[in-house]
C-alpha cells in the first residue's frame, strides 16, 4: 500500500530542496568569482614574486640611493652580454650599441640600445626583458632603464634607450651563482596593446 505525504509536508520538502539548490549555486557562483579574480590577479602577483626573489631571470630595480649604498666595487669582474629583438608585428629594428661589456662587480656601468620605427605611423612599445643565467637575475640590479616605460617612437625616428646597471657583489657569496662568468641581459620589444 502506498504511503501518502501529506500537501503542506511536500510543500516543505520542495521549498527545502530550492533553499539547498540555491544555496548550493551561490556558493559555486562565489567560487567562480574567486578564480576568476585570482586569474586576472595571477599575473601582477607572480611579477611581483619574481621581482622579489629573481626567479625567472628577473632583474632588480634599484634606485641611485641603494646602488651608492652598495659596498665598494670589489675588483672582480664579470661578462655582461646584451640581447635585443622585437616582436613579429613590430616594424622596429632594436638592437644593443655593444655586444659585450666587461664590468666590475658593484660598480655602476652604462649600456645602451639603439631603436628605429621603420613605419609610416607613431608606435607605442613595451620591453620585456630577462637575465640568463636566471640565478644571476637577483643580482643585476638595474638604476635606470628604458624597459620601466613605454616608448613611443614617431615614423622614422631613431632613439638610444639607456640602460644604468650594477651586479650586486652579494652574488659572489652566492653558491648558486658565484661561479657564473657571464651574464646575458636580453630585451624584447611588443607593440604596446594601447598604441
Amino acid at each position: 500500500m502506498e504511503q501518502s505525504i501529506a500537501p503542506d509536508r511536500r510543500i516543505d520538502n520542495i521549498d527545502e530542496a530550492r533553499r539547498r539548490n540555491n544555496r548550493t549555486g551561490f556558493i559555486f557562483l562565489i567560487v567562480a568569482i574567486g578564480m576568476l579574480g585570482m586569474g586576472y590577479a595571477a599575473v601582477p602577483l607572480y611579477r611581483i614574486f619574481c621581482q622579489v626573489t629573481g626567479i625567472d631571470g628577473t632583474t632588480q630595480r634599484a634606485s641611485e640611493e641603494q646602488a651608492a649604498a652598495v659596498v665598494a666595487a670589489t675588483g672582480q669582474h664579470i661578462s655582461v652580454r646584451f640581447d635585443g629583438n622585437v616582436s613579429g608585428g613590430l616594424p622596429w629594428k632594436f638592437k644593443p650599441n655593444q655586444v659585450k661589456q666587461d664590468v666590475v662587480i658593484g660598480e655602476k656601468s652604462l649600456a645602451s640600445y639603439h631603436a628605429v620605427n621603420n613605419s609610416a605611423r607613431p608606435i607605442t612599445g613595451t620591453a620585456v626583458f630577462n637575465v640568463s643565467p636566471t640565478q644571476a637575475g637577483k643580482y643585476f640590479n638595474k638604476i635606470e632603464c628604458f624597459c620601466f616605460t613605454e616608448q613611443t617612437l614617431k615614423p622614422g625616428q631613431e632613439v638610444e634607450m639607456p640602460v644604468i646597471y650594477y651586479v650586486d657583489p652579494a652574488i659572489l657569496d652566492d653558491p648558486d651563482a658565484r661561479d657564473v662568468e657571464q651574464i646575458t641581459l636580453s630585451y624584447s620589444f611588443y607593440e604596446s596593446p594601447k598604441g
